[in-house]
């Protein structure tokens, strides 16, 4: 009997991020309002990199297809408990907890490399400007970017496969908003140190490799600024990485954020909070940093603005 509890769990409960009733309506509102929010100000920089000749370029590219990654990334959990929170229902079946378990790490995965790739293209442009177009091709960007998605679609099947392979009890509940991995595990009732090692193995891969080759091209861009003799040489090029380097502190400082809050407080409820400056607040300011601080964005979402105007 206690096998076919293990083995025949066709469902999970989501806590979500508070169990009080009346809560349920403020945290409808505000979430659905981040969302829109988030995939309107994507949408936009996508449809501004798209429809100006002047922003294609690798930059912009990278900076498009973060957006559109950025999109995927909260839709894949907050969707979810939206529907959970108007239903009043805070069921998830297996297939849809190990679906969105599976998307989750390809979306936050893409991130981190994005990220990266967009720290390179920095490096290149500082450090090495005379062959920024060669180097920063085409060809070569459509390939960093084919195989960061190729990576984490991987990686994250191998994740998955292994999962399916952990057995769970009837009834279990998981105290956050979402399906995360770490979390799934802990519930789990079976052994789980297959999976451990892996997703260990796994975070090194698409957080600490990622971070630290971010820190290298940064640290390259600042050795090169150091050596530049104008003022205005060294606002001009930083300037330039200005809205990259805000992106960054943010997604990696709220990252940061959570993997403290979990392990000092040991408090799940704070860590749930916390993941949601990383899954859902990260996505929703990036747009706005990269508008607001970048006059190149600024200007063609202002010649869109005209374009849908006139239409």
């Amino acid at each position: 009997m206690e096998i076919e509890n293990h083995t025949k769990v066709s469902a999970f409960l989501l806590l979500g991020l508070s169990e009080d009733p009346e809560l349920e309506p403020f945290l409808f509102g505000l979430f659905l309002s981040m969302y829109l929010v988030t995939v309107l100000g994507n949408l936009l920089i996508i449809l501004a990199v798209s429809s100006d000749p002047h922003l294609h370029t690798p930059m912009y590219f990278f900076l498009s297809n973060l957006s559109f990654v950025d999109v995927c990334f909260i839709s894949t959990t907050v969707l979810k408990m939206l529907v959970n929170i108007q239903t009043q229902s805070r069921d998830i079946s297996y297939t849809g907890c190990l679906t969105q378990v599976y998307f989750f790490m390809v979306f936050a995965g893409l991130d981190n490399f994005i990220l990266t790739v967009m720290a390179y293209d920095r490096f290149v442009a500082i450090c090495h400007p005379l062959h920024y177009p060669v180097i920063m091709n085409p060809q070569f960007c459509s390939l960093l970017v084919l195989m960061s998605w190729v990576l984490t679609i991987w990686v994250s099947l191998v994740h998955i496969l292994l999962l399916m392979r952990v057995n769970f009890c009837m009834g279990t509940k998981m105290p956050h908003f979402f399906c995360e991995m770490a979390q799934i595990l802990k519930v789990a009732c079976s052994d789980t140190l297959i999976n451990h090692i892996m997703l260990y193995l796994t975070s090194a891969l698409f957080g600490a490799f990622p971070f630290i080759g971010i820190l290298f091209s940064y640290s390259q861009i600042i050795s090169s600024l150091m050596k530049m003799s104008s003022t205005g040489a060294k606002y001009k090029a930083f300037s330039t990485c200005a809205s990259h380097f805000s992106v960054v502190f943010l997604f990696y400082g709220s990252i940061l954020g959570v993997y403290l809050s979990s392990s000092v407080t040991h408090s799940s409820q704070k860590s749930t909070i916390a993941t949601v400056m990383y899954t859902i607040v990260t996505p929703m300011l990036n747009p706005f940093i990269y508008s607001l601080r970048n006059k190149d964005v600024k200007s063609a979402l202002r010649r869109l603005s005209r374009v849908a105007f006139c239409w």
